[in-house]
């Protein structure tokens, strides 16, 4: 157990400095696009995200929830990068299930494969990097170290220290599921100039839904419930 432990924390201290050596080359000039950075989706970078992800999340179409992947898991993700560096990585369709509203109506989840799950939220930690510089301050939606609450206390500061006179609350209707594929892609195309990443989040896009038993592949938007759905819509 010592020997794990040692293991995992020399493997975060190298992905933390790998993620601040992306953050400082982030910060030129917004014309530069950056590349070659598919080598940072590194074994010690896939094993923080394994350890990252929700251990009581429902499983997708592969039925391998967190608990059951501990077996041979350090083999599952040396074959895992091996795959992604190589570009013979597939992603799984995204088994996905709808819930009732509190407002009405249903909401479309998915539920996103092992593997997939472990090399989305890899990724989205890279992407971190690159985005959390050009996000503005006011923005804290599925932003790393915010919540809901650091919100409202920014409202609340707002009110109170500001002449207001009212507050304007909006509602995104179908927010992730509804925006156009190709544009995101046109707007990640200005800042990254790696293809193997390019391709990499395409290859979620294209592996489609699985609902009643066949996959389908929606025009628009992105899975709700996907671990890098979040940033992607934010982006």
């Amino acid at each position: 157990m010592a020997l794990h432990h040692t293991h995992r924390t020399q493997s975060r201290a190298r992905v933390s400095q790998a993620l601040r050596r992306i953050r400082q080359a982030v910060r030129q000039p917004p014309s530069q696009r950056l590349t070659a950075f598919c080598h940072h989706l590194t074994v010690d970078c896939l094993r923080e995200a394994y350890f990252a992800l929700q251990r009581d999340a429902a499983p997708g179409v592969d039925g391998v929830t967190w608990e059951e992947s501990g077996q041979d898991w350090e083999l599952r993700l040396q074959d895992l990068h091996r795959r992604v560096q190589q570009g013979t990585y597939r992603a799984q369709p995204v088994r996905r299930r709808s819930i009732a509203k509190a407002s009405g109506g249903e909401r479309p989840l998915g539920g996103s494969a092992l593997e997939d799950k472990v090399v989305q939220r890899a990724v989205v930690a890279i992407l971190n990097q690159i985005y959390e510089e050009a996000f503005l301050g006011c923005r804290y939606g599925f932003r790393p170290g915010r919540s809901q609450h650091d919100a409202l206390d920014a409202l609340a500061t707002g009110i109170l220290r500001q002449p207001i006179n009212g507050v304007l609350a909006l509602d995104v209707v179908r927010g992730f599921d509804s925006f156009d594929r190709v544009w995101l892609e046109r707007v990640l195309q200005h800042r990254i100039g790696d293809r193997r990443r390019l391709r990499l989040i395409r290859k979620w896009r294209k592996a489609g839904g699985l609902e009643d038993h066949s996959v389908i592949e929606p025009d628009r938007g992105v899975v709700q419930g996907a671990v890098g759905s979040p940033l992607r819509s934010n982006i």
